[in-house]
């Protein structure tokens, strides 16, 4: 086991020291099995970790005291969760250790085992009772037993393990069997698979906690910290998997946790069944769940990271480029920094404020278990274990900066900017009171004045049309196109008219360009402009010089007829507003 740091890989983040490196602990944990707790009450915080072993036996609750292994307690079956909790206001204020493991709660006061709490047994099926009464008593042959226990799981039953295990054998090992097992009690036991703590009257740092388990049949369970008496029990859709508890037990409490159904639920304090109204589903099995202040961050098996009200309403997802391990909250007090730590397979820690990504973590190693808290006497330590069992220590540095900015590609930060909505007024509420009061009479007056200016616009538009007032040619026949245009400061302006047919096919010819001014105001040098005939889809453009004859700064419009030869009404107009000219020069 070697202490030296070693030397920062180029690409790793400049926000992070390397504390410690052991690539030998041999560590088989996951994030739930990891915690971090004074529990000599010195100042000294210690890793408590409840060690797997090899999945099947030599399991351990190990404590690390800075970089050395400092005590070490066999564990009889595999652990799915260690917390630490006050469980009396004894003096020094040492916490105890709770470790899940099976259908037990061991704890530990001391690093001295202390006791050890069992759950609740369940209800035997009354058909498979009395087949083992009979059994006892040797009224019945092993082929119908077995038969009948076969049709009771056939049926949705939930059998003991004696059952089931006598499920599993042959026809001639069933009367052995019976014979060893047929006088031992019945008994159904389910196992914990999920732990976490709840404050029971303070929430000082220092207050007594209770413990909150998830059960293997859908429940969870409130322990008394003293007397380990269940304190209150709720019912759950599904198998429960991660935990966030929030609240005081003897106030108000929220317990958010998600499922195996790929399902998250709220539970409160006086209910016994989770708040389906408040239920997220997802799309994928959760991997991992946190709660920072009101939002709920979950990873999913789909490499997506949601993130949802307490109400569950979802605020906004994020693809990650790997598969989701494990998350972690990053709660960094002295500097007010709060993120979510997303442990990914292609060997990356990537960390969250909000949706925006603000650091990446380089690793050795696939990271499975990660504990963000005080380690020693460093607030801001970030302990992660990986698949081989390495165990690595990094410590986020005081100079360590994370910036407000999304370092992936999306919209900006700014779309996520809640609006600063006024209050409302008193105005404003006496309006809404009127509105309500009048208001079928307010609609009708709406709907009247609506009909009157669709009224207005029809009767304006035909007469537009009737008058060949408009710039495009409504005349099938004719398909023009007009526009025009002002130039010059005055007193003389160049008047530029620009003249398309839109036709596909059809050649306009026999046209001739008018216009209509007031002669006290203007003088044209081309009253009549004779046009070509006019190809399809090619621009034609026309102009003629305009003096000014006014000197009293007096403006009118002038209009510009297309016409063709021999009629009287225009095909299209163009109206223009002539600017005012800033010199004039009398003839």
């Amino acid at each position: 086991m070697s202490a030296a740091s070693d030397e920062q890989r180029s690409d790793s983040s400049d926000k992070w020291l390397d504390a410690y490196n052991d690539r030998v602990a041999s560590l088989y944990t996951f994030t739930q099995c990891m915690t971090l707790s004074d529990i000599q009450a010195d100042g000294d915080y210690k890793l408590i970790i409840a060690d797997l072993g090899t999945g099947s036996y030599d399991m351990k609750l190990k404590v690390y005291k800075n970089t050395n292994l400092m005590s070490e307690h066999t564990i009889i079956d595999l652990p799915t969760g260690v917390v630490t909790f006050y469980m009396d206001t004894l003096e020094p204020r040492t916490p105890a250790i709770a470790v899940a493991s099976g259908p037990y709660i061991y704890v530990y006061k001391n690093l001295r085992p202390y006791f050890k709490f069992t759950l609740p047994p369940l209800d035997v099926h009354p058909v498979e009772q009395d087949l083992w009464d009979q059994a006892r008593e040797g009224q019945i042959s092993t082929l119908v037993m077995r038969e009948t226990l076969e049709n009771l799981r056939l049926e949705g039953a939930v059998l003991t393990v004696k059952s089931l295990r006598m499920l599993q054998l042959e026809a001639h090992d069933l009367d052995a069997f019976v014979q060893v097992h047929r006088t031992s009690p019945l008994k159904r036991q389910t196992v914990i698979t999920c732990l976490a703590t709840l404050k029971k009257s303070l929430a000082d740092d220092d207050a007594i906690s209770c413990l909150v388990l998830g059960t293997e049949n859908k429940a969870i369970y409130v322990l008394d910290p003293e007397a380990f008496t269940v304190l209150a029990t709720m019912e759950l859709p599904s198998v429960p998997v991660f935990l966030s508890v929030n609240g005081l037990y003897d106030v108000e409490y929220r317990i958010v946790t998600s499922c195996r159904n790929g399902c998250v639920y709220t539970l409160k304090r006086g209910t016994s069944e989770a708040i389906v109204k408040h239920c997220i589903e997802l799309k994928s099995q959760p991997v991992g769940m946190e709660r920072i202040n009101k939002n709920i961050y979950v990873g999913t098996m789909d490499q997506m990271l949601h993130c949802f009200t307490a109400k569950g309403k979802k605020l906004w997802t994020v693809k990650m480029p790997a598969t989701i391990l494990t998350l972690e909250a990053i709660d960094f007090k002295p500097k007010g920094f709060k993120a979510v730590a997303v442990a990914l397979s292609n060997r990356q820690v990537q960390l969250y404020k909000e949706k925006f990504l603000v650091d990446i973590i380089h690793t050795e190693d696939v990271v499975t278990g990660l504990r963000f808290g005080r380690f020693a006497r460093e607030d801001g330590t970030l302990v992660m274990t990986t698949k081989s069992g390495s165990l690595f220590v990094k410590i986020l540095k005081r100079s360590a900066k994370f910036e407000e900015q999304d370092l992936s590609a999306g919209p900006p930060a700014a779309q996520n900017t809640k609006l600063n909505v006024p209050k409302k007024t008193k105005l404003f509420v006496d309006q809404t009171l009127r509105e309500r009061e009048h208001a079928v009479a307010m609609h009708r007056t709406f709907q009247r004045d609506l009909y009157l200016l669709r009224l207005n616009v029809a009767r304006e538009y035909a007469k537009a049309l009737d008058n060949s007032m408009n710039p495009i040619s409504s005349d099938p026949t004719e398909p023009l196109k007009l526009s025009a245009q002002i130039q010059g400061i005055g007193p003389t302006f160049k008047l530029t008219v620009n003249l398309q047919n839109t036709s596909l096919t059809q050649a306009s010819s026999e046209l001739i360009i008018a216009f209509e001014f007031d002669e006290r105001l203007y003088s044209f040098r081309k009253k009549l402009i004779q046009v070509p005939m006019l190809v399809p889809g090619l621009n034609y453009i026309f102009d003629t010089f305009i003096d000014c004859l006014n000197d009293k700064g007096v403006s009118d419009n002038v209009k510009v007829f297309v016409l063709r030869q021999g009629k009287s009404v225009p095909l299209i107009t163009g109206v223009i507003s002539m600017p005012v000219a800033e010199v004039v020069v009398m003839s």
